[in-house]
C-alpha cells in the first residue's frame, strides 16, 4: 500500500533552441485535471503567436495522464513529455513545451529530441515534493490517558490537531498502511478507555 507520492514544490521554466526553433518548457504543480487545463489555457493565451504549445500531464487521483502533440506528428511531443514526467516520478505536474518554428524542419527523430530534451531541462530544475496519503483518524480519550495516547499518537501521525476540553479530541493523519495497526494500538494498550476511529 503506498503512503505517499512526489510531486514539484514550485513552478519552473527553461529555454533551448535547436536549429532556429525556440522551445519553452513549463513545469507546473496541478492537483486536478481542471487546474491542469487552466494552467494550460493560460501558457497558450501568453504563447498565442506560438507554432505549438505541446503538454502532458499525470494526476495521482485516478492514475490519470493525457498527452497531445498540438499539431506536431503524432507521437512526437506529448509522449515524450509524459515519459520524462514519469520517468521522475512525480505525480499532479502538468509539463509545456511551447515552440516557436525556426524554419528548419527537424523530422520524427529530432522532433522527439528536442521535446525530451526541453521536458528534460524542466524537470531537472524541480524541486521534489512529499505528498503524503493519511487517513484521518478521530481519538478520543480522557486526561488520565493523555500521555500514552500522545506516545502512539507521535509514533504514527503525520499530523495531529488537538482540542482540550471535558475529553481530549485529537485528529491524527495516519499513513494509510498504519491505519489499522495505530487505531488497535491505541485501544488496546488504553485498555478501551481511549477511542480511536477514521472519520
Amino acid at each position: 500500500m503506498t503512503d505517499k507520492y512526489y510531486t514539484i514544490n514550485n513552478q519552473q521554466t527553461t529555454e533551448i533552441k535547436i536549429k532556429g526553433s525556440k522551445f519553452i518548457g513549463y513545469a507546473f504543480p496541478v492537483s486536478t485535471k481542471e487546474i491542469a487545463l487552466l494552467k494550460l489555457n493560460e501558457t497558450k493565451a501568453k504563447h498565442f503567436d506560438a507554432t505549438h504549445n505541446c503538454y502532458a500531464y499525470q494526476l495521482w487521483n485516478d492514475n490519470e495522464h493525457r498527452t497531445s502533440d498540438d499539431g506536431e506528428p503524432t507521437g512526437t511531443a506529448g509522449k515524450p513529455i509524459l515519459f520524462n514526467i514519469k520517468k521522475y516520478g512525480f505525480n499532479d505536474v502538468l509539463v509545456i513545451v511551447t515552440r516557436y518554428f525556426g524554419g528548419t524542419k527537424l523530422g520524427t527523430g529530432g522532433l522527439v529530441k528536442a521535446y525530451t530534451e526541453a521536458s528534460e531541462n524542466v524537470l531537472e530544475l524541480c524541486e521534489k515534493k512529499i505528498i503524503n496519503i493519511t487517513n484521518a483518524v478521530k481519538v478520543c480519550c480522557r486526561y488520565e490517558e493523555i500521555s500514552l495516547v500522545k506516545r502512539i499518537v507521535n509514533e504514527y501521525a503525520v499530523s495531529v490537531n488537538e482540542e482540550y476540553m471535558d475529553t481530549i479530541e485529537i485528529i491524527a493523519h495516519i499513513p494509510l498502511s498504519k491505519t489499522e495497526q495505530f487505531i488497535t494500538k491505541i485501544i488496546t494498550n488504553t485498555n478501551t478507555k481511549a477511542n480511536a476511529k477514521i472519520i
